[in-house]
């Protein structure tokens, strides 16, 4: 399958997702690429592959205007180090490049920890492409991923 939004929209719906997958214009940050798709920096949500040291991985959901806070997803997480992956372990391990990143349709389901900020909105991801994102309410997300919501970004510097 050549086009990766395809494999997205059909991991969507096998889980009972309702997606919207967008095409948008290049942009140089988050807060462009939201300002293009007309939501706040809020609902356009990072997602990070996240390495553990027994070379396994988890997903992270951070909202636009917030960053990882490594102290506290290790406490959630319960382990002393995590760290990003170089960009083709993250290929490798999801089947889906930096900035493209989604936990839909990733060639591996790893686990899903959602910032708790996430909860009761419509969210844009990367959609497994460039130029793409993908729309879905978060709370569905969160129930087809079964994610562990917590706490574990602070504010973005």
């Amino acid at each position: 399958m050549s086009d990766p939004t395809i494999r997205v929209r059909e991991a969507a719906r096998e889980r009972g997702l309702s997606v919207d997958v967008r095409e948008r214009p290049p942009a140089s940050s988050l807060d462009e690429a939201a300002e293009l798709l007309g939501i706040p920096s809020a609902s356009l949500v990072k997602t990070l592959v996240v390495k553990r040291s027994d070379d396994s991985y988890l997903f992270a959901l951070v909202p636009g205007d917030r960053a990882i806070s490594w102290p506290k997803l290790r406490a959630v997480v319960g382990v002393n180090k995590l760290r990003l992956p170089e960009p083709e372990l993250a290929l490798a391990a999801t089947g889906y490049e930096r900035g493209t990143l989604v936990p839909i349709g990733s060639s591996t389901a790893w686990p899903v920890y959602a910032d708790e900020r996430i909860r009761g909105t419509r969210i844009a991801l990367g959609a497994g492409a460039h130029g793409y994102s993908v729309f879905v309410d978060a709370d569905d997300l969160i129930a087809a991923y079964d994610a562990v919501v917590a706490d574990i970004t602070s504010e973005r510097a």
